[in-house]
């Protein structure tokens, strides 16, 4: 009996600037950080994200080795590629970030109503990201409203 492949579903965006392989990575990533993947499960087989994504064999197997180099999913030859470990905290992580789920969810929301396309709000969100957990020691949340009050002079 086969093993049956995780509900993930690979999407790539030729338009993102990111390569393929590395959109793959970040995806595996991600599910395994929500919780969508844990250990054991089978990542789809090459040829099942070929046919779904219509991109190159070599690039998928690049990924899953990236992904295995990590230490995040090990290949079993003849059965496929399992996941190995999780990226989550704690076992109850789904349930200790849902008040911030929440919030996200309606700061979202309240972006959107306000007119920002998504592109706009993933580059707010990375800035803000990108200043809080860097390492000089400020919270930084100044340059990003000097930046976004930059952004709203033109």
């Amino acid at each position: 009996m086969a093993a049956e492949s995780a509900a993930i579903e690979f999407r790539i965006d030729r338009r993102s600037g990111v390569a393929t392989y590395l959109q793959i990575v970040q995806q595996t990533k991600q599910a395994l950080r929500l919780g969508v993947l844990e250990p054991g499960d089978r990542l789809p087989a090459a040829r099942e994200v070929v046919e779904a994504t219509a991109i190159n064999p070599n690039t998928v197997l690049k990924a899953y080795r990236e992904l295995e180099r990590e230490g995040l999913v090990e290949a079993r030859r003849g059965l496929g590629t399992f996941v190995r470990r999780t990226l989550g905290g704690a076992p109850d992580a789904t349930a200790a970030d849902a008040p911030l789920r929440t919030e996200l969810v309606d700061w979202a929301r309240r972006a959107r109503a306000a007119g920002l396309e998504k592109d706009d709000v993933g580059a707010l969100f990375t800035a803000v990201l990108d200043s809080t957990y860097s390492t000089n020691g400020t919270n930084g949340t100044d340059s990003v409203a000097r930046s976004h009050e930059g952004d709203q002079e033109r």
